[in-house]
């Protein structure tokens, strides 16, 4: 008999669509489109769907379009409409803010960054509607809400670095532009003018959040794997009433690092640190410019970088 373990084996149980609970705000009528995918299946739940939208999904998704339509059609613009060109040159390809000169006017020239605001628009509401879609369907649901507040991190810092801090600098020229390596570029320039971003406290705490989410992720999603054969996938029960996957896990820490973390308090941890990535990111970024002109000076000026 082959000895299970969930790493390779991957089981796939196949039923009746599940077509999820009543909500609390009645049930809304969903869409009945159902499908079943085996490739999905390999790394999730193989049924796809039913979706539901919602006046704030759907106006998330036509304004998330209308973003990204504006800023794939000026790429095109600025390579003659050439299919081939476009695909070629995609990666150095951008839209980007207003020059200086127009400081943090709304009204500028469509071809000379108008286009990136009306663009931050659309994104900006398409998001901003996704997270209240995100956080009504857990409030329906009965759920809570501890999703959509860790969204809301991730677009503290998308609005810093697009709005807030370029409105505080009073200049759109500091936002960051739409393209893959112009946004590299802008990450690598906004480093060099503020006197190296890494004696930024804010930015060291959110690169210590995010190596540790990541730590935390792979030990938890170790663990559970190590014990899913003595039932530790099921780790509400193994909250509610210790079984011996939470035995097994718990020993196995405390013998490596001599503490462990609970079935419960390890999702706590990765949540906070996952959060705090971005929280403390943003901050970073929010200061930079505003209270703190040269990271490098402020750092051998509080003993962190060695005095000049």
């Amino acid at each position: 008999m082959a000895y299970y373990q969930n790493i390779f084996t991957q089981v796939q149980v196949r039923g009746p669509a599940e077509m999820g609970v009543p909500t609390e705000a009645g049930d809304e009528p969903r869409y009945k489109w159902v499908s079943f995918s085996w490739l999905a299946g390999k790394i999730g739940n193989a049924q796809l769907g039913p979706i539901y939208l919602g006046a704030t999904g759907l106006l998330s998704l036509i304004f998330g379009f209308i973003a990204l339509f504006i800023i794939g059609m000026n790429m095109a613009a600025s390579v003659d409409y050439s299919p081939i060109a476009f695909m070629r040159e995609f990666f150095w390809l951008t839209l980007d803010p207003p020059g200086p000169e127009y400081g943090f006017s709304p009204f500028v020239p469509l071809n000379e960054g108008g286009w990136y605001i009306i663009t931050g628009f659309f994104l900006t509401a398409s998001v901003l509607l996704w997270w209240v879609r995100s956080y009504k369907r857990a409030l329906d649901l009965g759920m809570g809400t501890h999703v959509a507040w860790a969204f809301a991190s991730a677009i503290w810092l998308f609005l810093v670095l697009g709005f807030i801090r370029p409105m505080l600098m009073g200049s759109w020229a500091e936002a960051v532009p739409y393209g893959i390596f112009s946004h590299l570029e802008w990450t690598n320039n906004f480093s060099l003018i503020y006197g190296n971003l890494f004696y930024n406290p804010f930015h060291m705490l959110s690169i210590t959040f995010l190596y540790g989410s990541a730590l935390l992720f792979a030990m938890h999603g170790a663990t559970i794997l190590a014990v899913g054969r003595f039932g530790g996938d099921r780790e509400i029960e193994q909250i509610t009433d210790r079984g011996t996957a939470t035995e097994r896990a718990a020993l196995f820490w405390r013998w490596t690092m001599g503490f462990n973390a609970t079935m419960e308090s390890i999702h706590r941890w990765a949540w906070w640190f996952a959060v705090l990535t971005t929280f403390t990111g943003g901050i970073g970024i929010l200061i930079t410019g505003t209270v703190v002109d040269n990271w490098f000076l402020w750092a051998a000026e509080n003993g962190i970088a060695p005095a000049l």
